[in-house]
């Protein structure tokens, strides 16, 4: 998973829009010989300050070595900003910006650049002339349109994965600020920040993940980067909350 968008920065009376997710990809590969399997984890996108602000794009994540396919995720989409700005496509799409009186920002595009099967869902649109944003995209589902304060537009779902054993849902889009500052993105998810509502800044994405699993015995147990390691049943789990490396 990449690092999820921050929410868009908002003016006094209109709300912003959301992060999306950061890029949901998985691979299956085979390996033979000593190989080096380099770990980038990419970190969350800044929320948008007031002002108002784009929300940040959130940064890629990416698996790669010499005789490997290398799997890039790319960041999510930063939040359209509480001025009618349109969300930032990524591996999920931002929110479109809420502008009072005002429809027509649209969500930023998801699965961008185009990978199959897809990365990520678009953000929601605003398609209400109320003053508020949209929610952000996510790797399950795309944000549905918003522009209305109540209920708070909410942000496209996650995907649910069980590779350590339990099921943990990643990469889910945020929803749109309504008067109050934007939360963050839980760190380690890819998940997008939540879009600001009235003169607060947007909320920061959620740094990414990577999770490698393998059967235990062939396990070699050399690392870099300091990866949480488990067991799962017969399989190793390594899951690389920053950066780093596993020589195969």
């Amino acid at each position: 998973m990449a690092g999820g968008a921050g929410g868009g920065g908002a003016t006094a009376g209109s709300g912003s829009g959301a992060g999306g997710a950061g890029g949901y990809r998985t691979s299956t590969q085979s390996i033979t010989g000593t190989k080096v399997i380099t770990i980038t984890v990419g970190d969350g996108g800044a929320g948008g300050s007031t002002g108002p602000n784009i929300g940040s794009s959130g940064n890629n994540s990416e698996i790669s070595g010499t005789g490997l396919t290398t799997i890039t995720s790319a960041g999510g989409g930063g939040g359209g900003h509480a001025s009618g700005a349109n969300g930032v496509s990524g591996g999920s799409g931002g929110g479109g910006g809420g502008n009072g009186g005002v429809t027509g920002a649209t969500g930023g595009s998801g699965n961008t650049p185009s990978t199959s099967p897809s990365q990520g869902n678009k953000g929601g649109d605003v398609t209400a002339a109320q003053g508020y944003g949209a929610g952000g995209g996510g790797a399950g589902g795309a944000a549905p349109n918003g522009g209305t304060g109540a209920p708070i537009s909410p942000g496209g779902i996650g995907t649910a994965n069980s590779i350590t054993g339990s099921s943990v849902t990643y990469a889910a889009g945020n929803s749109a600020g309504n008067n109050q500052p934007g939360s963050a993105g839980t760190a380690n998810t890819g998940n997008g920040g939540q879009g600001a509502g009235q003169d607060f800044n947007g909320g920061a994405g959620g740094k990414g993940v990577v999770i490698l699993s393998m059967p235990d015995k062939n396990f070699s147990g050399t690392t870099t980067g300091s990866p949480t390691s488990s067991l799962s049943g017969v399989n190793r789990i390594l899951i690389f909350n920053g950066s780093g490396s596993y020589t195969a």
